[in-house]
């Protein structure tokens, strides 16, 4: 299997407690948030990641190198921020399956990567959505899943548990081409939400852990979680 982890962002909100440092590097239990996902991922039957990388990309290179935990690792660099769906299309273009994961730097979800292949593919879906239920919706907005698919999103800020976008995808590796798209957009805003109807996205649950290292708080949760006895 092949993913494109998306690790250029800035990392604003992480500012306070982690500076001078691309998000993906922020220290958890000692270690690079990426090197505990990418050590996920080989354990998970991964063989190769594209990491797409932006602000301070030459830190992230220096400790991954071409290869880390027995993954090949190759970068897909922006000159200047190309949006989630710039980036998406950019790495895709260096990926060698017909299918690829997409992921987040920030995020590690806990999910049976086999079983969601082989529902995209008896689904002979172009976009599969992972989901993830949390105790609140709020801080993401809910998705609503209909027959297997996703057919649409609620606005972030109604609260309470549910399911959500949990930023995992697999899709078609030239599922972006084509689309008469800008060099810089929003996968979501601009391909995700409008397009929902085209392309019926099948929705695949994750049944273990979902955690977002994006804000101080769970930034500080993660260390707990990821601690070694």
């Amino acid at each position: 299997m092949e993913a494109i982890i998306l690790a250029g962002g800035l990392g604003t909100r992480l500012r306070q407690v982690v500076q001078d440092l691309p998000k993906p590097l922020a220290p958890v239990a000692g270690r690079p948030f990426l090197a505990i996902l990418l050590e996920y991922l080989a354990s998970r039957g991964f063989a190769s990641v594209v990491l797409s990388v932006g602000y301070k990309h030459e830190l992230i290179r220096t400790e991954f190198g071409a290869a880390f935990g027995g993954l090949r690792v190759r970068y897909a660099v922006e000159d200047r921020p190309l949006g989630t769906g710039g980036a998406i299309r950019l790495a895709a273009r260096q990926c060698d399956e017909g299918e690829v994961f997409v992921m987040n730097g920030d995020t590690y979800v806990e999910l049976e990567f086999d079983a969601m292949r082989a529902a995209h593919r008896a689904a002979s879906a172009r976009l599969s959505v992972c989901t993830a239920q949390v105790p609140d919706v709020a801080r993401y907005g809910a998705v609503v899943v209909e027959d297997g698919r996703i057919s649409g999103f609620a606005a972030s800020g109604s609260a309470g548990p549910g399911r959500i976008n949990a930023g995992v995808y697999l899709m078609a590796g030239d599922l972006l081409e084509g689309m008469g798209l800008p060099e810089a957009f929003s996968f979501e805003r601009d391909v995700l939400t409008p397009k929902l109807g085209e392309l019926q996205p099948v929705a695949f649950p994750a049944r273990g852990m979902f955690i977002d290292i994006g804000i101080p708080t769970d930034y500080a949760r993660a260390q707990q979680i990821f601690a070694r006895p």
